[in-house]
Parts: C-alpha cells; structure tokens; sequence
C-alpha cells in the first residue's frame, strides 16, 4: 500500500515538475507584473493622497490671506499651489477664487490669468465650464461680444451648464443686435432650466423685451 503511495506522489511530482519547467518562467513573471501594478498602484496612491494633503495646507494659508484681505498672501500662496499642487481640487478651487475676487476688486487681467489657467490646466469640466463663463462676462464687460463669444462658442456644455451657456449667449448676441439669435439661445436657456429656478424667471424677462412669451397660452 505504501509503495503504491510513494509510486502515486511520485507520479504526481513529476508531473509538476513538467508542469512548472514549462510554465514557470512565465507564471513567475506574470506573479512579478502583477506585485509591481500592485505597488505602483498603492504608491501612487499615497503620493496622491500626499499631494492632497500638503495642498489643504497651503489652500488654507491661501484662504485666511483672502479673508483678510492680504493681497499679496493670496497672490504668492496661490503661485506656490499652482507651481507644486497643479493638478489637485483645491489649486483649481483657489485659482477661481483669486479670479473671482480680482474680479471684484476691477482687476480683470489679474481674473483672467487665473481663469484662464483653470482652462488650461484643470482636468474638471465643471471648473472649466465655470471659468469659461466667466471670462465671457469679463470680456462682455468690456464691451468686446466677438471675444466672449469666443469662450463658449464650439464648446460643448457640461452636464447642467447648458442653460447657462444658452444664456449668456442671448446676452452675447443682444450686444452685437441678433435678437433672432438671442431669442434663440434665451428659449433654449429657458426651456433647459427647472419651473423652480429663480434664475428662470430673469430669463423670462429677456424674453419679453423681445416679445416672447414662453409660456404656451391657453384659450378661455
């Protein structure tokens, strides 16, 4: 019985030895492969998470300088965001927000590198649609429409910015006297936007300055 068994392990043993000799090499390397995209992948991982660590830091130097006012905090916090942390959420939140205040403050070329370096570097459409809107309120702002509609004219709105974009180009096309064209975009906008949006009713009053009604009317 026990020889049968010796014989039987031995057959057994053989066969994997053919087995692996034909296999192994491959099956070796396939097992190395897969550890390194293991690691690679946990190691990048933790430099992601790093890198967004290091960046709510320095964001938060970058906010505290906004609400106090220190202008020159904000501008070199928000460099070093951009030069170390380019690619992360809160550098491309931070760039908005520099633009916006910038805005505010009557600095529309300082607003447009910080809009304009969101378009280039952000991989968010969101944040992409967002100051793409805005440089074409600076840009209508300073009375140049063909500029403008250069932001948003042959982009493709994100989810949930479609009404916005139709809007601001009725805006767009009333500055250069294409009221066809505005009452296009401005129904389009409308029709886009929930019954509920306060935003909806300025639209209606777009509308009839250009003796639109949107609102199907109904026999008595």
């Amino acid at each position: 019985m026990a020889t049968h068994l010796d014989l039987e392990e031995q057959e057994q043993l053989d066969q994997f030895k053919h087995f692996w000799s034909r296999w192994g090499n491959l099956i070796t390397g396939l097992l190395t492969v897969i550890l390194l995209i293991y690691a690679g992948w946990n190691g990048w991982n933790y430099w992601q998470q790093r890198q967004a660590t290091q960046a709510a830091v320095l964001y938060d130097t970058f906010e505290k300088a906004v609400r106090g006012k220190d202008d020159k905090l904000m501008s070199r916090s928000l460099s070093d965001l951009q030069s170390q942390f380019p690619k992360t959420t809160a550098t491309q939140q931070a760039a908005l927000l520099a633009a916006r205040v910038y805005t505010d403050k009557g600095e529309l070329g300082e607003a447009e590198k910080s809009f304009v370096w969101v378009i280039d570097q952000s991989a968010d459409d969101g944040y992409v649609a967002l100051a793409r809107l805005r440089m074409s309120a600076i840009d209508l702002e300073r009375k140049n429409p063909a500029k403008a509609q250069t932001w948003l004219a042959g982009q493709k709105a994100p989810v949930g910015f479609e009404a916005l974009y139709d809007d601001r180009l009725g805006d767009i096309a009333m500055l250069q006297g294409k009221k066809e064209e505005a009452k296009t975009h401005f129904l389009s906008a409308w029709k886009a936007m929930e019954e509920k949006n306060e935003y909806r009713r300025l639209i209606e009053v777009k509308l009839a300055a250009l003796g639109v009604n949107p609102r199907p009317t109904t026999s008595p």
